[in-house]
């Protein structure tokens, strides 16, 4: 029993190392918004969006006008044998030319392809919300959890303790056997080391939440008791199916990959197209020397031009047709793909209702199971004291009221996280289905 206890010493004070944080305790929206600009992962798919926005206005630049500026300086030797010719002179020129497309297709495609490219970094960074919210909502249920169990594996350490008090007093006057005595030490170190792996879970659990917000010492609000369930909302399961198949971030992924295959199929077919572009452009030159024709002579030439670039492609080895065939493949992949999404979304959100549904049912057996054991219990202690049940009984009443305790109180968290994992299936989870978890916590 000793050793039993210095070995118990360092979890102990590490988790009332946690209990006395001063840190406040922190609602799950406090921590959703502490995690928001610490998580790396929800930051990447956020950066992801900019630079796809960046990016679809690079491909706006093949609609818009183009400019260039262009300098030189050049010398010149140049020898005539007949006549006899020998000029050296340089050559100054500066020009400034510019294009406008009229007629681009292709760039035309591309730069609706970027507006969709933008609309799937959308979809990565709501996918990146909704897991962010699950992973804070799951991380903060475990912890909560594993207070509970502690809470339960203490109290029923105590009342172990009382019945290993009672069994050595019986001994002691002669009303019971030795055998009492030793069953009930046996149980108590049992609930001792099932109270220190129950803080040790309570530590891990406490350091995970902490990684994921971003702060040292979380402390979780506890639900208020009693606790009411929220109801399932709405109660069938295709109305859940037919949201995911239309929301849900994957599949909005899928169905946008479909649209820009289509469009590369599109652009693909413009290969026999033309290009009409708009050109302008101005060049002076000026020669201080003079040329070889007219050496000597300081010259200045200036030109401006204005017209239109026409250039149509005849045969390009069978390239534009391969190039098509590629891409109404590729197109056709997409249209799989998006089937395979649109199935494993309404599977995984069958799933999820259906744990949900389950998950109510199991909280309200679980009550009438806890109301049960509890009178189990009462009465095993009634029979104890009055000789017809053995103090085996008493103990076993204990250990199973406490642990439907532990199993009711989990089943409550799973209801919850499930109602959540429900909505992040179907695609509609935001922070706004947080407020009323929020408001079933108790405040301090």
């Amino acid at each position: 029993m000793t050793a039993l206890r210095f070995a118990h010493l360092p979890l102990a004070l590490a988790c009332a190392l946690y209990a006395t944080a001063p840190a406040q305790a922190q609602s799950l929206l406090q921590l959703v918004q502490a995690a928001r600009s610490y998580d790396t992962v929800w930051q990447a798919a956020r950066l992801q969006l900019d630079a796809a926005t960046s990016r679809a206005e690079q491909a706006r630049a093949g609609l818009l006008p183009s400019a260039g500026l262009t300098a030189s300086v050049s010398r010149t030797h140049t020898e005539v044998t007949r006549p006899p010719v020998d000029f050296n002179g340089s050559t100054q020129s500066a020009g400034v030319s510019a294009s406008q497309p009229l007629y681009r297709p292709a760039n035309r495609i591309g730069f609706e392809q970027g507006q969709r490219s933008i609309d799937v970094a959308r979809a990565q960074l709501d996918a990146a919300t909704q897991d962010l919210l699950v992973r804070v909502s799951q991380a903060y249920f475990d912890v909560l959890a594993a207070q509970d169990t502690l809470s339960f594996v203490q109290a029923q350490k105590a009342a172990v303790a009382e019945q290993l008090a009672a069994a050595k007093r019986n001994f002691e006057v002669g009303t019971s056997t030795i055998t009492d005595q030793r069953e009930a030490q046996a149980r108590y170190d049992l609930v001792i080391a099932q109270e220190i792996a129950a803080e040790n879970d309570l530590l891990v659990k406490n350091l995970a939440l902490d990684q994921l917000a971003g702060i040292t010492g979380t402390q979780p609000l506890p639900l208020a008791q009693p606790v009411q369930l929220p109801p399932l909302q709405p109660g069938d399961v295709t109305a859940w199916v037919q949201t995911a198949q239309g929301q849900q971030p994957g599949v909005r992924q899928a169905q946008i990959a479909l649209d820009i295959a289509r469009l590369e199929t599109q652009k693909a077919g413009t290969g026999h197209l033309p290009t009409i572009d708009l050109q302008a452009g101005y060049n002076t030159a000026h020669n201080p020397s003079g040329t070889a024709t007219a050496p000597g002579m300081n010259s200045r030439t200036h030109s401006a031009s204005v017209g239109v670039a026409f250039n149509l492609p005849l045969f390009a080895g069978f390239a534009v047709q391969n190039r098509i065939k590629e891409t109404l493949a590729l197109e056709e992949k997409a249209q799989a793909d998006l089937e395979t999404t649109r199935r494993n979304a309404a599977q995984a959100t069958r799933a999820a209702f259906f744990g949900v549904q389950s998950g109510h049912v199991q909280v309200r057996a679980l009550e009438a199971a806890e109301a049960s054991s509890q009178s189990a219990l009462d009465a095993n202690k009634l029979g104890y004291q009055v000789g017809v049940r053995i103090n085996i009984d008493v103990l076993n009443a204990q250990s199973q009221f406490y642990q439907t305790k532990r199993d009711l109180a989990l089943a409550r968290y799973n209801v919850l996280l499930g109602n959540l994992k429900l909505r992040q299936a179907a695609g509609v989870l935001t922070e706004e289905d947080l407020g009323p978890l929020d408001g079933m916590l108790r405040k301090h």
